[in-house]
């Protein structure tokens, strides 16, 4: 930068609307001190006015003051400085606290040229340097007023530098008044892309580190490689990152050899994973974020490994470290978020939660990390079945700052979206999510650490007949798992996506390798030999050749594996094409005890509302209860579709109610409402706008 202090034409957000900027550089300002700058200054002496524009400079009593006061007889003024002081408070414009009235203040810098109130900043800069103390905030005041300075800049970037590992805004703040002062714009340029990464502003910190990478010799180029990752992790481009690393190479990768490793596992690479971590060299003191950042790439590593059991304490541990080591620095993925992901992939939720709750309460990556932290809490909560839970973390991870949230972060939201209304029994919702997901997956690429939000959609798009909007998304999914060499711990739970999505599709040859992929894997992982016993449970229900307690234990071990709301729908699918009553009790009551919201229903709820509640539609993991296809628009609920096609069928009330299993009344109920919905005045019209709704030929339950 230049040493001018204003460039005309050019508005400078902080300094040009700074109090003294909208004073001096008003139009018209006098070109000396005048005595006549206000009516308020009237009768005031040359001394006294002196005073007041030195303290409305920045001066301050009893600190030094400008060489022109301390020589009080120059100034015409022989009762010295006290008795300017004096004068000064008689004029009713110098306050007891020091300073000057504002209007004063206003009408002195406006009448006085910028050269001269320059000076006086830098005097007052020199004096305070001279007495050995530190200029601290008056170094912000000053460039905001927009005097450039080097002492300023020191300063500002000193405190800045500071002020980076624990309050990453503030540093920011600094770094951009050391920029308004006149610092140079390339000497901090990792550092204030690292401050403004850490609040959230990708945009900024993104056009920081292209113009530091583009310059030759660049100072602080790791760090600026660091933030260029993690900038691109949170796009969603996690190959990017891995890029950004090989083009650092191994001979400049020193500490961020892990950060590197993060990124070449998560897009398929482990082979140049291990091969930068062998060429780096050895890290330096064992300090906690150091600790942290070895432990998260050695438990990544185990992932991929024969026994995917040990990565999970060594994630956690390195989460512990990082929250331990209380530092804001550019991640492309935190521990802590590491460290939830295999645990939701090992069917452990709860621990999953537990580490967030910590990360999170720790700050751990800063702002820019908090919203994928509370969205992986909602995940967690659920997989659970705690919807509740689940929309209470996605308004926390949406107001966390104000920035819109990261493109990798919105598509992981409305994933969160789309299983929601699945699991809610929502038609309508499901649509809309569904129409919000497909934009927001345009703008992500698939990595290791996305695949539980691609299987969700995997299942959705089943569900409503548009699998062909993400097969080639999942296509990429398959080979990055095949370059890792299909590890349990992350294929297991999309293997059994993919199961849900061929049961909902009628698609048995779809269904046969991954189901295989679930038994082969049960050798190793217990999640694997649960869900495996999950889908030939579904399977020999849907052919209605099933035993009662095969399904109750598979349905229980769905629970057990963080899956309660999969369990219940098995086992409620079960109920209702069981041929014995006695069965179609006990995997009632099954659903019941593994289902959170009918486990311990609240007094006064009859058994009755229970039984309506529990109660799963005939079809697995479909939330209208309907046949696989689109849902209609009807507006109907889950419960009213399966009442209207019985209904179609010439049930009474009666034998709804025993199909099942509610109440003759509670049919009754059903009726009714449907009849107002679909604006039918008598039965007649109901089972016409029915046959249109469900539609003719509709499978039935």
């Amino acid at each position: 930068m230049t040493g001018h202090d204003h460039k005309p034409g050019r508005f400078r957000p902080g300094v040009d609307d700074h109090p003294i900027n909208q004073a001096i550089d008003t139009p018209g300002a006098d070109d000396t001190l005048g005595a006549d700058a206000s009516p308020m200054l009237t009768g005031g002496t040359a001394p006294v006015r002196e005073l007041l524009l030195a303290l409305s400079v920045g001066f301050s009593l009893p600190s030094p003051l400008p060489d022109s006061l301390c020589g009080a007889d120059g100034l015409g003024h022989p009762g010295g400085l006290d008795s300017i002081i004096a004068g000064a408070k008689d004029t009713g414009l110098l306050l007891p606290d020091g300073t000057v009235v504002g209007t004063a203040r206003y009408a002195l810098l406006k009448g006085t040229p910028t050269a001269r109130i320059r000076a006086l900043q830098r005097e007052l800069v020199d004096k305070t340097l001279h007495e050995g103390q530190a200029l601290g905030d008056l170094a912000r005041e000053l460039a905001r007023s927009g005097l450039q300075d080097p002492h300023v800049v020191a300063e500002l970037e000193r405190s800045a530098d500071e002020a980076l590992e624990s309050d990453p805004r503030l540093a920011a703040e600094l770094y951009a008044e050391a920029l308004m002062a006149g610092g140079d714009e390339v000497a901090k340029a990792a550092r204030r892309a690292k401050a403004t990464a850490a609040t959230g502003d990708l945009d900024t910190a993104g056009r920081i580190v292209d113009r530091l990478l583009a310059v030759p010799e660049a100072p602080d180029l790791r760090l600026g490689v660091d933030v260029a990752a993690a900038v691109w992790a949170q796009r969603g481009m996690l190959a990017r990152s891995a890029d950004t690393y090989n083009w650092l190479g191994s001979d400049r990768i020193d500490g961020s050899a892990p950060l590197a490793a993060v990124t070449m596992i998560g897009s398929g690479n482990p082979l140049g994973a291990e091969e930068l971590l062998a060429a780096a060299p050895p890290s330096g003191s064992p300090t906690l974020l150091a600790v942290a950042l070895s432990l998260t790439q050695q438990g990544l590593l185990q992932t991929l490994g024969p026994a995917p059991e040990l990565a999970l304490p060594e994630l956690i541990r390195a989460s512990d470290m990082m929250n331990a080591a209380g530092t804001s620095i550019p991640l492309p993925e935190t521990p802590g978020a590491l460290a939830a992901l295999c645990a939701l992939h090992s069917g452990e939720p709860a621990v999953a939660d537990t580490v967030l709750k910590a990360a999170l309460a720790a700050g751990q990556g800063g702002d820019a990390a908090r919203p994928r932290l509370f969205l992986l809490r909602a995940w967690s909560s659920m997989q659970q079945d705690n919807a509740d839970d689940a929309r209470l973390a996605i308004n926390e991870a949406v107001k966390t700052n104000h920035w819109s949230l990261a493109p990798r972060d919105e598509f992981l939201l409305s994933a969160l979206e789309v299983g929601l209304a699945r699991r809610g029994s929502d038609a309508h919702e499901l649509v809309l999510a569904w129409d919000r997901a497909r934009e927001t997956m345009m703008h992500v690429s698939v990595d290791l650490y996305s695949l539980l939000p691609w299987g969700e959609l995997m299942i959705t798009a089943a569900r409503l007949r548009e699998s062909r909007r993400v097969s080639h998304y999942l296509e990429g999914a398959w080979d990055l798992l095949a370059k890792l060499g299909n590890p349990s711990l992350w294929s297991v739970p999309l293997h059994w996506a993919a199961v849900q999505a061929a049961l909902l599709s009628e698609d048995p040859a779809g269904l046969a390798p991954h189901a295989a992929a679930l038994v082969r894997a049960s050798e190793r992982s217990h999640l694997a030999s649960v869900l495996a016993a999950g889908g030939k449970a579904w399977v020999s229900v849907l052919a209605s050749r099933f035993e009662a307690s095969d399904v109750e234990t598979a349905a229980r071990g769905l629970a057990a594996v963080g899956m309660p709301w999969e369990g219940a729908r098995l086992a409620g699918h079960a109920a209702a094409h069981a041929d014995e009553r006695r069965n179609m009790v006990k995997l009632l009551a099954c659903a019941r005890d593994i289902h959170p919201q009918g486990s311990a229903p609240s007094a006064g709820v009859s058994e009755r509302q229970v039984d309506a509640r529990t109660a799963v539609p005939a079809h697995p993991v479909m939330d209208n209860g309907g046949g696989p296809g689109a849902p209609d628009s009807s507006g109907l609920s889950a419960r009213e579709r399966e009442v209207g096609r019985l209904i179609l069928e010439g049930k009474t009330y009666r034998e709804i109610g025993e199909a099942i299993y509610i109440s003759p009344r509670t049919a009754e109920h059903h009726v009714a409402r449907m009849r107002r919905r679909l604006g039918a005045e008598n039965r007649s019209e109901l089972l016409v706008r029915l046959r249109l709704a469900l539609g003719e030929g509709h499978p039935p339950p």
